[in-house]
């Protein structure tokens, strides 16, 4: 025969049993769907990133920073280039007022690195080209 103190050490561990099958059921029953952790949330800036504007200096929306990786650019010439509000085609950073031949010279050797798009708030919201937030 079964002491009593055996029974409640049984009672004690089925009631843990249930407890544990009840929080496996909870936990089941919040599992997303398998679509779900397939779903790629997008914002605009993602959007931006995926076009030309991702691969390039955009004109129109790079900042000081970004345009360190160009060599010659960095402080001056990359100050002169975000200084102009808009740019219509990628040929307009050569009639920058100021430039000097050895600047014209660098931005003429590295035309194919840029691009230009409009605006882009999310990257450069309250037109802050100086420190845009992009930091690659």
């Amino acid at each position: 025969m079964l002491a009593e103190e055996d029974i409640n050490l049984m009672k004690r561990l089925i009631h843990l049993a249930l407890v544990a099958v009840l929080f496996v059921g909870v936990c089941l029953l919040n599992v997303q769907p398998s679509h779900a952790a397939e779903t790629k949330y997008r914002n605009n800036a993602d959007a931006k990133l995926e076009t030309e504007f991702g691969q390039k200096f955009d004109l129109n929306n790079t900042n000081v920073r970004q345009l360190r990786k160009l060599p010659g650019f960095y402080p001056t010439l990359a100050g002169k280039i975000v200084r102009v509000p808009y740019y219509e085609k990628v040929e307009d950073v050569l009639n920058i007022p100021g430039l000097t031949e050895r600047q014209k010279q660098l931005l003429q050797d590295n035309l194919d690195k840029f691009t230009v798009t409009t605006s882009a708030d999310v990257f450069v919201q309250g037109a802050e080209r100086q420190n845009n937030g992009i930091y690659d």
